[in-house]
C-alpha cells in the first residue's frame, strides 16, 4: 500500500496550531526581522506583537525566507516514513522560500517531492483542499495537477485594497502599482496579485467604492449560479474587512467564508491597513 501524500507549507499560510494538528501538515516558518531581532513567524512573534511594533513607527521590518536546511529536515523525515510530499508555498515573487524548497528537493533525489508556487497571497486556501484530496487517496502527480488548477483560479480570484504603498515600495515588490506612487492620499487603490505580481484593478475614492468594485469583480469572475469558497483577510484593518465580509455574505452563496488577519511576513510586504479577498467557485474547480 502506498503511503498517502503529506502536505508541507510555510508560515504565510497563517494556519493556527489547531489547524496544523487537524490537517496533519508540516509548516516551515519564515522570519521577520526588526533590526537585530529575528523572529520565526508563528513561533516567536504573535500578530498582536507584530502590529504593535509596526504602529510604533521607526525602521520598517524585513523578512527572510525559510532556510534550505529547514526544508531538508522536514522532507527527509517524511520521505523516510515513505510519504510522497506536496509542498505549497508563498509566491516566488514575494519570497525566496520556493527556491529553498527546490534546493532541498535537489539534495534528496530519492524522495518524491512536488512544489507549488502560489500565484497570489491566498496560499491558505490551497491547504484544506490539498489535504482532503490526499486523504481521498490522490497520488502525487494527480494531486499536484488538481492544486495547480485551484492555484490558477485563486490567481484570478483575488483582490485587495491598500492604505499605503510604502511597504511594497521599500520591499522592492511594488510591480504594477508603481504608477500610483504619489497619489495614494487621494485614492483607495484596488489591486490584485496575478502571477505573483501586483496589478492595478481600480482607483476608488472611498473604502465603500473599493468594496463595490471587489463585489463586481467577483460577479464577473464567478461562472454561473454556484456556491463559492471565500477568504476575507486583512492586516490590522478589521472594520473595512468586516464590511467586505458582510457584503459578500449578502451577495453570494458561500460554501465557506473565512475571516483572517494575515501574519507578520505578509504584513511586512503589504503593510497595515490592507483588506482583501480570495475566492473560487465550485464550478471553476472540481478535484479529480
Amino acid at each position: 500500500m502506498v503511503n498517502r501524500v503529506k502536505i508541507v507549507t510555510d508560515s504565510t499560510a497563517c494556519l493556527s496550531p489547531e489547524e496544523i494538528s487537524k490537517y496533519d501538515v508540516r509548516v516551515v516558518p519564515l522570519k521577520v526581522i526588526f533590526g537585530t531581532e529575528v523572529f520565526r513567524e508563528g513561533v516567536d512573534i504573535s500578530n498582536e506583537e507584530f502590529y504593535r511594533r509596526i504602529a510604533k513607527g521607526g525602521k520598517l521590518p524585513t523578512t527572510s525566507q525559510s532556510p534550505v536546511g529547514d526544508f531538508t529536515q522536514v522532507y527527509g523525515e517524511l520521505a523516510e516514513q515513505g510519504h510522497p510530499i506536496l509542498s505549497l508555498h508563498i509566491s516566488s515573487k514575494l519570497s525566496g522560500t520556493v527556491n529553498s524548497a527546490v534546493a532541498a528537493r535537489e539534495g534528496l533525489p530519492q524522495a518524491q517531492i512536488e512544489i507549488v508556487d502560489c500565484l497570489s497571497v491566498a496560499l491558505r486556501m490551497l491547504i484544506a483542499p490539498a489535504v482532503k484530496a490526499a486523504e481521498r487517496g490522490q497520488g502525487l502527480p494527480q494531486l499536484k495537477a488538481s492544486i495547480e488548477r485551484l492555484n490558477v483560479c485563486l490567481g484570478r480570484g483575488n483582490a485587495g485594497v491598500l492604505s499605503t504603498l510604502e511597504y511594497l515600495w521599500r520591499g522592492g515588490r511594488i510591480g504594477g502599482a508603481k504608477a500610483l506612487l504619489g497619489t495614494l492620499l487621494r485614492i483607495k487603490p484596488v489591486l490584485a496579485f496575478e502571477g505573483g505580481e501586483v496589478k492595478i484593478l481600480a482607483k476608488a475614492r472611498t473604502s465603500a467604492q473599493a468594496i463595490g468594485y471587489v463585489l463586481e469583480l467577483m460577479k464577473k469572475r464567478i461562472e454561473g449560479d454556484t456556491r463559492i469558497h471565500v477568504g476575507v483577510v486583512h492586516t490590522h484593518a478589521v472594520k473595512p474587512a468586516l464590511a467586505l465580509k458582510k457584503e459578500v455574505e449578502a451577495a453570494f452563496s458561500c460554501a465557506e467564508l473565512e475571516f483572517l488577519e494575515l501574519g507578520p511576513v505578509l504584513g511586512t510586504h503589504i503593510g497595515p491597513g490592507f483588506f482583501g479577498i480570495g475566492f473560487y467557485s465550485e464550478e471553476q474547480w472540481r478535484p479529480d
